[in-house]
């Protein structure tokens, strides 16, 4: 197994991401897209307690359309859904959507949407709208690789740390089907969990390759973080009573609902490996999962599922940790690198 060409969800054929973001000194929020827009067989797996979802239900395997046509991924809360209906309508501008009527134009885009909650990065009212979820998709790309404090992850905190956009992919050869297989996941940390591991400065996951950070490093960052504090807002004076990690897995296998169901339950083994605790009643934890091949496992299927599964859920896992490592401050939420830097040198 080796990693895509940009290590990102774009390296699946038919994926396109996008971001639109403001940060400044009344704004701290942002929208991320990750378009398919001829269309992925999709599903979801929401797990956490406190979940800010649109068009989920549409995506259980019982019901009637099998696929969708982007998926948003936003800051806002609530109110951020919204962002969602500007997706739809540049989709629809072009012609992408389930159609519904005899003239091409006549679709309707499906556009799944998840919000975080990070509402004390910015003055209040601003928040994403619609403009947010159109000017990401005109912005989405095949090459889009950024991480960090970019759309969703511009005010995400990551326990007591800048989180942000993550995104990774790996190339695995599959034993079942003898073909290479592609998966990738985007996700946007905001988790009332940490990824980083107190006792040691590094995160959870050994896999970034990272070295100890120096002892009195450590030492300061516990000092300053006291566990039991709560989530600073921006300017280290709201709590963060709400969270949420929410992201896409993306795979170029002709796959049904039912098998993508199966890879989202799999994308939160990878989120409970990356940060801990997760799924808390305070978190909104959603993954959605698309498939956009044409190649079909066929009576492989089980075998193949289960290497997915696997691949997914470790991608999933880096993706995350990569959110954090590539983080910046945002006001007084500072950064792993500011906090650990003798890790990174």
């Amino acid at each position: 197994m080796t990693s895509g060409a940009r290590d990102s969800i774009v390296d699946v054929d038919g994926v396109l991401v996008g971001h639109h973001q403001r940060l400044d000194e009344q704004w701290a929020s942002g929208t991320s897209v990750v378009l398919v827009p001829r269309g992925a067989v999709a599903a979801v797996d929401v797990r956490g307690g406190g979940p800010g979802t649109r068009e989920t239900d549409v995506l259980e395997p019982t019901h009637l359309v099998s696929q969708a046509h982007g998926v948003v991924l936003t800051g806002g809360s609530a109110y951020g859904l919204a962002a969602a209906d500007g997706a739809m309508r540049w989709l629809e501008e072009r012609g992408h959507g389930l159609q519904v009527g005899a003239h091409a134009h006549e679709v309707v885009p499906v556009v799944p949407a998840a919000v975080l909650f990070d509402l004390p990065m910015s003055d209040w009212g601003n928040r994403p709208d619609a403009e947010f979820g159109r000017l990401a998709c005109e912005a989405a790309t095949a090459h889009d690789a950024r991480e960090g404090n970019v759309g969703a992850g511009t005010g995400a905190v990551a326990g007591a740390l800048k989180g942000g956009i993550g995104t990774a992919s790996a190339v695995f050869r599959s034993a079942a089907l003898g073909v290479d297989v592609t998966v990738g996941a985007l996700f946007a940390v905001n988790s009332l969990g940490s990824v980083i591991d107190p006792e040691t400065g590094l995160p959870w996951d050994p896999d970034p390759g990272l070295r100890s950070p120096a002892g009195a490093e450590i030492a300061a960052a516990r000092a300053r973080h006291d566990p039991d504090a709560g989530r600073p807002g921006r300017h280290g004076t709201a709590s963060r009573p709400l969270n949420t990690t929410i992201g896409v897995v993306a795979v170029d296998l002709a796959l049904t609902k039912a098998h993508c169901r199966r890879v989202a339950v799999a994308a939160h083994d990878g989120l409970a490996r990356a940060i801990r605790p997760a799924h808390s009643m305070l978190d909104g934890d959603t993954a959605f999962v698309l498939a956009t091949g044409d190649q079909e496992p066929g009576a492989q299927w089980v075998p193949v599922l289960d290497e997915v599964c696997a691949v997914a859920a470790r991608v999933v896992q880096r993706a995350i940790v990569r959110a954090v490592l590539a983080a910046e401050p945002v006001g007084e939420v500072t950064s792993y690198t500011r906090l650990y830097p003798s890790a990174r040198e």
